[in-house]
């Protein structure tokens, strides 16, 4: 029986005091989840007892504990000065025979089950790591590709020695670790040959709102460690939670990453890995399939019910066998143990010159002067409240990370370890900005915004923001239901949150201009465009299989990013209302648009659908509609169609939508129209025959009703609060209750005035649509309004 080696089959949670967090979960996934189909390579781990061993035998229990006895962590060139003699001792130490014959024996019993000298990965499992409440991300060090047992004796040293890494000795510091009370384990895993595939890391929620219902996914080809020490941008992808349960495919989000690099083995003993530029074509392509994303997402949906929290897991692709591979699963320590229910909202109250952008972190904005810093051997230059601009924040950027204001980066992902701690130390970093050391320069004053959704943007100078914090826990509920005007996917998450309902208007032009930006017939007749046109379409649908599927897909995943945040709360998408100018403004767009004098009254809404110019764009809208409800599974996804001259328009149309899937009551399809013309609320009778509801857009009514172009800054003192406009949304509002059918408002009125929100409720409308920024100050209104009814 082994003293030094226990193997993953003997090991579980239990085992964290033996083994260390990162060895006791890999024991604990082999026994328990091999059996339910989540691959796990085989492997060993050393004990604590092992760790403690080598230190006794070789003297330096007392001389590591004198070398750290009072030293001030802050002090970054003692710190580096004292860590290196340690790591020296540790690796000039000789391995005990003893313990040297038990790795040895037990790496000649992997190769009975995958032949001689296998290639292995060697990883370090610290007994303190990967705790509850602290993550220990990337503090000690992994070696891939190690192969013979004489490299594995030296590289096992070397894992010693990494438990006192500069960043790890300042990271147990700050979170109260003893540091002679942790002990290492060293992880030896046979390698999944990802250098001939893709790696990444996976998170059981989203992180950086918390939002628990959807899955994220980073991948890159090659090895994982470029995605998890943030060497690479890597491919995104989201995958909501609750229909993958149902055996659906929701993939929500693809977001294609620049993968400039990917990390392959070496022939060199000594360096056994090697980074090499990832070729043009491959880069424009996503790393892994639809497929893959699916299995990799079931894998971390059993994984997270069997740990029964959110999980942060890595995994790896075999280029030889096709199969995929969990490698690591850690508890997720920072979005996980907030207090969902303290909403802080962090609100920017004026913009300036962008010099930067990139994958924002955290959702924060923070403000200082900037200090661009190009190597980590000058890290100590950082001042208390300067903003960090470098290539890239790895871990060893951990002792300075907790002092600066925010963290701006060239490169990296959301997932790597420098993500993490920016996260855990709830310090706002933007990443993968590409020209953030060029753009910005020292001593320049910067502002750090992380609350405008997925990207993060760089403000020349100090901008007025303001930080509000609710506790939602105190809100009573109305009778009306209030939802939410939201058109921006990437900040679905967040507004979840919010005490709302569900989203009363999804404003589907936002997701083709923000991130589609081709007009829908440029694609249909890719083929037919000039060179330099399609050069420039080809740039943006790179990843897609033809120009038609980026159009669909892009829109579902825009589409689906609403449904799913807010599953299985009700989501109505308003079909697509650009005018013709705005149309002409996408790539390609102004082919194929007239030329209208005053387009806000002329080729827009339910008239443009079925037109002979439109009728197949508008199809592609409904196959993305008709993606969302059926292959996703976001049956919560109800539809509204904008502008609708006469109920004749109103046959049409869903006769269209009918075409391609979207029949109004089969698989709970609810239809409604936008109540925004005159005619509509006078002829509501008529109209309701063919919704299932209205739901009011008081912009267009006002300006139909009182003759006033929207656009148009001349006039400005007549709103939604004229007698006449009321009368109009009186009527709307009586016949939809008449008829028992739904009735709300998505305008902006109730966002602004709060007596029009008062008078909609003593009118009795069934629900008011508000921006995210007016639910809490109107939540009050309401509920008062309601008291006295």
């Amino acid at each position: 029986m082994m003293q030094f080696i226990k193997w993953f089959e003997q090991l579980s949670l239990k085992d964290i005091s033996i083994v260390g967090g990162k060895n006791a979960s890999l024991g604990e996934m082999y026994v328990n989840l091999t059996k339910k189909s989540v691959k796990v390579p085989n492997g060993f781990a050393t004990t604590a007892q092992a760790y403690r061993y080598y230190l006794k035998r070789n003297h330096l229990t007392e001389k590591i504990t004198n070398a750290l006895h009072n030293l001030d962590t802050r002090d970054v060139k003692t710190l580096a000065s004292i860590g290196a003699q340690i790591r020296q001792w540790i690796i000039e130490g000789d391995m005990p025979p003893d313990l040297a014959d038990e790795i040895i024996i037990a790496y000649r019993q992997m190769e009975k089950e995958y032949g001689p000298n296998p290639d292995v990965a060697v990883r370090s499992s610290a007994t303190a790591e990967d705790l509850p409440n602290a993550s220990f991300a990337g503090q000690q060090e992994s070696y891939l590709n190690i192969a013979g047992s004489e490299q594995l004796l030296i590289t096992c040293k070397r894992v010693f020695a990494s438990l006192f890494t500069d960043r790890a000795i300042s990271y147990r510091v700050d979170k109260g670790f003893d540091h002679m009370s942790v002990a290492l384990s060293i992880g030896i895993q046979k390698m999944v040959r990802s250098d001939k595939a893709a790696a990444g890391v996976m998170f059981t929620l989203d992180t950086e709102s918390g939002f628990r219902d959807a899955i994220f996914i980073t991948s890159s080809y090659g090895l994982g460690e470029n995605v998890v020490q943030g060497a690479v941008n890597p491919d995104e992808f989201y995958v909501g939670k609750q229909p993958l349960a149902r055996n659906k495919q929701p993939i929500i989000k693809r977001q294609l990453g620049s993968k400039a690099v990917q990390m392959i083995y070496s022939d060199n003993p000594s360096h056994p890995t090697l980074n090499i530029e990832t070729p043009i074509a491959l880069r424009n392509q996503f790393s892994i399939t639809d497929h893959e994303i699916i299995t990799l997402s079931k894998y971390a949906l059993t994984i997270e019910q069997h740990y029964g929290r959110p999980m942060d897991i890595e995994w790896a692709k075999d280029g030889e066998s096709g199969a995929l591979f969990i490698v690591q699963a850690r508890p997720e320590t920072v979005r996980s143990s907030e207090d969902s229910m303290l909403h802080p909202l962090f609100a920017l109250k004026q913009r300036g010159t962008v010099l930067s952008q990139g994958k924002s972190i955290g959702q924060k904005i923070a403000h200082g002067p900037a200090r661009v810093i190009r190597n980590a051997s000058h890290m100590n230059e950082l001042l208390p409240g300067e903003v960090l601009v470098t290539d890239i924040t790895d871990p060893d950027w951990e002792p300075v990370m907790k002092i600066a204001a925010a963290i701006i980066t060239n490169r990296g992902g959301r997932t790597c370890h420098a993500a993490i701690i920016a996260r855990e130390l709830g310090v706002p970093a933007i990443v993968g900005c590409g020209n953030a050391t060029e753009a910005i320069k020292s001593g320049d004053m910067v502002t750090v915004s992380c609350a405008e959704g997925d990207n993060g943007y760089v403000y020349q100078g100090k901008l007025h923001y303001e930080v509000t914090t609710h506790d939602l826990s105190r809100l009573a509920k109305p009778r009306t239901k209030v939802m939410l005007n939201l058109a921006n996917p990437s900040l679905a998450f967040e507004a979840s949150r919010l005490p709302v309902d569900g989203i009363g208007l999804a404003r589907l032009e936002f997701i083709i201009n923000n991130t589609i930006g081709i007009h829908p017939k440029a694609l249909l007749e890719y083929d037919t465009l000039n060179e330099p046109l399609r050069a420039k379409i080809a740039q943006r649908i790179s990843g897609y299989a033809s120009p038609k599927d980026y159009y669909i897909q892009r829109m579902a995943e825009g589409i689906g990013m609403l449904a799913a945040a807010f599953y299985p709360r009700e989501v109505i998408l308003r079909c697509s209302d650009f005018k013709s100018n705005e149309y002409a403004a996408l790539l390609g767009g102004e082919a194929y648009e007239p030329k209208e004098e005053n387009p806000m009254l002329g080729f827009r809404g339910a008239y443009r659908y079925p037109s002979e110019s439109f009728a197949d764009c508008f199809k592609l809208e409904c196959l993305a509609i008709q993606q969302v409800r059926e292959k996703m599974g976001y049956d919560n996804l109800s539809v509204m169609i904008p502008f609708v001259r006469t109920v004749e328009e109103a046959l049409k149309v869903q006769t269209l939508m009918a075409e391609s899937g979207l029949k109004r009551g089969i698989n709970g399809l609810k239809i409604y129209l936008m109540c925004e013309i005159p005619a509509n609320a006078l002829l509501a009778e008529q109209f309701l025959e063919h919704f299932d509801g209205f739901s009011i857009g008081s912009n267009d009514l006002t300006q139909l009703t009182l003759g006033v172009d929207r656009d148009s800054g001349l006039i400005s003192n007549v709103d939604e609060r004229n007698p006449a406009v009321l009368k109009l949304m009186e009527m709307a509002i009586n016949e939809c209750l008449h008829q028992g059918k739904y009735i709300g408002i998505c305008g902006q009125a109730p966002s602004d005035f709060p007596e029009i929100t008062q008078w909609l409720v003593e009118h009795h409308i069934g629900s008011i649509s508000l921006n995210p920024d007016s639910v809490l100050p109107m939540l009050p209104v309401i509920l008062d309004m309601e008291s006295k009814q």
